[in-house]
């Protein structure tokens, strides 16, 4: 008997590869559409917090930087350091309270108690390995968020401190809401600046603003940034001044414009700053918070520079101004 010849097996043909998904479009729609939802909760809450200001303004400052000092000692332990994060969360938070009930001039001085509450906390600490990038960590917390973000509060109450500072005449002519339309001003720039740098920059972006800083950023998009300030700033003047008329006497036209340009540009910087420090720490946000966005820090990094740059470039007007 023959064995039998074993059948001959079919060539395994491997199939072809399977096409790998494009997700790019489909993630940035879903990215632009939690950037969109975000910005619809939060831009009203703000107007309205602004608007009535006070104590909305005070409590809703506190919690920010609370919550932004927490975000950024994240970072800091992230590159190993151990910094005072309860010491310093509350002394950041302390900050806006003596801004409201003083004036920014109040909040320099507990800066220096701070800073030295920081290094006599610092000495109670058994680790001593990392002592000064403890301290630095800490107090370079407390000033990037609860100082910066202070001037929120004398911002808004910017009548006051003006009065305060140089007398009546000084606020001869300029309304007691002022504030209302100096703080959404700022704010309204950052975030319209924000908006045109991500539009301009993914449809004509081709050179790089800062490629070892934050690669995606760009120059069209930066340029971006600017007109849409303008834009904004421009729709600002010309709202308020149909709902409360003579609000934005204090400003002509040509200076809504400047203060755009300026205010535009500061964002740009505090932006990439907060893009350095997530850099250095090797993460992508700091937190995950504010859907499209990230964290608190993520969403208040280019408005930590602005507010403060137009509380000073309007001290410094009104100085001229009014003399």
């Amino acid at each position: 008997m023959t064995e039998a010849t074993p059948a001959r097996e079919e060539p395994i043909h491997p199939k072809p590869s399977t096409p790998i998904e494009q997700r790019s479009p489909r993630w940035i729609a879903t990215n632009l559409q939690l950037r969109l939802l975000t910005a619809a909760v939060l831009i009203p809450v703000v107007t309205y917090v602004i608007f009535r200001g006070g104590y909305w303004v005070l409590a809703t400052v506190v919690v920010v930087t609370a919550m932004g000092l927490s975000e950024f000692y994240q970072l800091i332990e992230a590159k190993g350091a151990h910094p005072l994060r309860g010491f310093g969360i509350i002394a950041g938070a302390s900050l806006p309270v003596v801004a409201f009930v003083g004036s920014e001039y109040h909040t320099t001085i507990l800066m220096s108690v701070v800073l030295l509450g920081v290094m006599v906390a610092q000495l109670g600490k058994a680790r001593i390995a990392d002592s000064l990038a403890s301290i630095s960590g800490t107090f370079f917390g407390i000033f990037y968020v609860g100082w910066l973000l202070s001037h929120a509060v004398v911002l808004r109450d910017f009548h006051r401190v003006v009065e305060g500072k140089w007398g009546e005449a000084a606020v001869a002519g300029m309304l007691p809401e002022v504030g209302i339309f100096y703080l959404f001003f700022s704010i309204a720039i950052v975030i319209a600046g924000d908006a045109g740098a991500y539009f301009a920059g993914r449809a004509y972006g081709r050179h790089k603003l800062a490629p070892r800083i934050s690669p995606a950023k760009t120059v069209e998009g930066a340029i971006g940034a600017v007109i849409a300030g303008i834009g904004v700033a421009f729709a600002c003047k010309a709202v308020f001044e149909i709902l409360i008329p003579g609000i934005t006497a204090p400003i002509s036209w040509v200076v809504c414009g400047v203060l755009a340009v300026i205010l535009a540009s500061v964002g740009i910087i505090g932006d990439l700053v907060e893009s350095l420090l997530k850099r250095d720490a090797a993460v992508k946000d700091t937190g995950a918070l504010l859907p499209g966005t990230g964290g608190i820090l993520d969403r208040i990094d280019s408005s930590l520079l602005a507010i403060p740059v137009m509380y000073y470039l309007m001290l410094a007007y009104t100085y001229f101004w009014a003399s």
